[in-house]
């Protein structure tokens, strides 16, 4: 079985990087932007023809939210763009999409969890790229899982963990906001969990070749915080002292506005493939122990 993953040197692609050693079964190739140039066809289908994978795993994404505002083009090239190509190679050499999406496709004006079926309504360049580029593959196909995620960290490329604990060797203080609530989740379970999809998919594929679990997912670990109580977290399980200080969002504008509520309902992707899906501050200590 070959899997090819896009974006490799992201922390997504870096964590699927971290545990392809446990799956034996499955050939990963990962292709960084220089290797496969996903806003390009003819190089998706290049690239696609020399390797023929069985399954894609989309990685690659402009996610400089703040940043999307002021360079809508370059975000469209690569969250719709990009996203729109996989989708058309992955149908002309049959193979499965498996696509990462994000809570910002919401506005946040709910506060209970939200299931696949809400209605989205971005408010922003980067979520309205990302939900153009779910509406872009399922114009193309119907082979995909588009899986909708929030606030991912990790130990590897740049994330809200990691800047954390950079600010915490640079100042004796640190505000963040704590009216934004969603959920942390360890790119390592969701690295976890697109495998699983695909040996779940390679499972029924044997034992009912006509059963179709294609679809909109959300993915993230357990619970909810705010920012502030995942920093809060961070400091606690590596015993660092810091004043940490909680604001309003209103005292931190950025370009981009936030969902004030992001929480998503995993209960269709636990059901349909199994999973069991880790609290957020028990990941935390995991990844500070890897």
């Amino acid at each position: 079985m070959v899997v090819l993953v896009t974006g490799a040197n992201g922390q997504l692609g870096q964590s699927l990087q971290f545990i392809a050693k446990h799956y034996p079964e499955i050939h990963f190739i990962f292709c960084s932007s220089s290797d496969l140039d996903i806003t390009n066809l003819e190089s998706c289908q290049a690239v696609f023809l020399k390797i023929k994978p069985n399954y894609c795993i989309n990685a690659a994404a402009y996610t400089a939210v703040d940043k999307a505002e002021s360079e809508p083009e370059k975000a469209n090239l690569i969250n719709v763009i990009g996203t729109k190509n996989l989708a058309v190679v992955c149908k002309e050499f049959s193979s499965v999409l498996l696509h990462i999406s994000t809570d910002f496709v919401f506005d946040g004006s709910k506060n209970i969890p939200y299931n696949e079926t809400e209605i989205p309504n971005p408010t922003g360049v980067y979520g309205q790229t990302k939900l153009d580029g779910e509406k872009a593959i399922q114009a193309v196909f119907e082979n995909y899982y588009i899986i909708r995620t929030s606030w991912v960290y990790s130990q590897f490329g740049n994330n809200f963990m990691k800047t954390m604990l950079r600010l915490a060797s640079e100042r004796d203080s640190i505000s963040v906001v704590n009216d934004q609530i969603g959920t942390p989740t360890n790119a390592v379970d969701l690295a976890e969990c697109l495998v699983k999809i695909i040996c779940h998919t390679e499972l029924v594929e044997v034992q009912q070749p006509t059963t179709d679990n294609f679809g909109v997912y959300n993915f993230s670990n357990e619970g909810q915080c705010s920012w502030y109580d995942f920093a809060k977290e961070i400091f606690k399980i590596n015993k660092i002292e810091i004043d940490l200080k909680p604001i309003p969002t209103s005292s931190f504008p950025t370009p981009a506005k936030r969902p004030k509520y992001s929480v998503l309902d995993k209960t269709k992707i636990k059901s349909t493939f199994g999973l069991e899906i880790k609290n957020w501050e028990l990941s935390l200590k995991r990844t500070n122990s890897i």
